[in-house]
């Protein structure tokens, strides 16, 4: 039970109104501590990459970073690239062996993005990968993608058709989440999920999901977000544990011990989301495997 195709972690949870965490790594470190608290939860656990990640490190780097430490843990773990608008990227990322995609073509008319999106997903059919789709720009920016704007917000049958057009394997719907750090009380519309799992019985995925409550997690993912995504949380573990370290031992040259500290903080926000989110215990039998 390694390395799985997103849909191979996420139809039992789709069907069975469980969560699935989506965290964004950042280097072979929060890698590590991600897939360590999903193998002490025994819980599925998709491993996300931003594209900012993927450029830094490298693709076929990245990917075979992941497929070393991912071979080596016995629950389901699914590789998946965040939101990106790029199609050469796209295709670079399929090519190296990610499980899945999210072509991000919200900064397109819905009609070209659903002439692209169906593109993509035609092409990721050729390497056993899924798609995820978005027709809406979630709130904020995240490594450099999105807005600070609030885009126009679409009739759910506009999605539901982007979905019948597309093909795609699951989608994520503008509920009124945002990506980062939350100013105030979101103004959540779960609503639009139920209705869109009506017309469209797919995973729904869940985007800006760092700040928001315990109650609003189970109520979404009882509507069907399948997958949950985190990013920010794991950021700022990441770099403030860093700070805590150094501010803590401004005389020593200790790598490994920082390393540890950062390490550690990071698994507790993994162990937190996964725990939230009902996935723990539930690291199944694959039904289908890629690579």
């Amino acid at each position: 039970m390694t390395i799985v195709s997103l849909r191979a972690i996420m139809d039992p949870a789709f069907d069975e109104r469980y969560g699935v965490a989506a965290i964004n790594i950042v280097d072979d470190l929060s890698l590590d501590a991600v897939l360590e608290a999903a193998v002490e939860l025994d819980s599925p656990v998709i491993i996300q990459t931003s594209l900012k990640t993927v450029k830094a490190i490298g693709a076929v780097v990245l990917e075979k970073m992941f497929r070393a430490r991912a071979d080596e843990v016995a629950v389901p773990v699914a590789m998946h690239l965040d939101h990106c608008p790029d199609r050469e990227w796209i295709s670079i990322c399929l090519a190296a062996g990610w499980s899945s995609v999210l072509f991000d073509g919200s900064h397109l008319d819905v009609a070209e993005n659903t002439v692209q999106t169906a593109e993509v997903v035609a092409e990721a059919r050729g390497y056993g990968a899924d798609v995820e789709g978005e027709i809406e720009t979630v709130l904020g920016v995240e490594d450099g993608i999105g807005s600070d704007v609030a885009a126009e917000v679409h009739p759910v049958e506009v999605s539901a058709q982007f979905i019948s057009s597309t093909g795609v394997y699951c989608f994520a719907p503008a509920i009124g989440t945002a990506h980062g750090l939350y100013k105030g009380a979101p103004d959540l519309k779960p609503e639009r999920v139920t209705e869109l799992v009506e017309l469209h019985p797919i995973p729904m995925v869940l985007h800006g999901g760092t700040g928001l409550s315990e109650a609003q997690f189970t109520d979404l993912i009882a509507r069907g977000c399948a997958k949950v995504n985190i990013s920010t949380a794991l950021k700022i573990a990441f770099v403030d544990s860093h700070r805590e370290y150094l501010e803590a031992n401004p005389s020593k040259h200790d790598p490994p011990s920082m390393l540890g500290h950062v390490r550690s903080a990071v698994k507790q926000v993994a162990l937190h989301h996964i725990g939230m989110f009902g996935s723990a215990g539930r690291a199944h039998a694959p039904t289908a495997t890629t690579g």
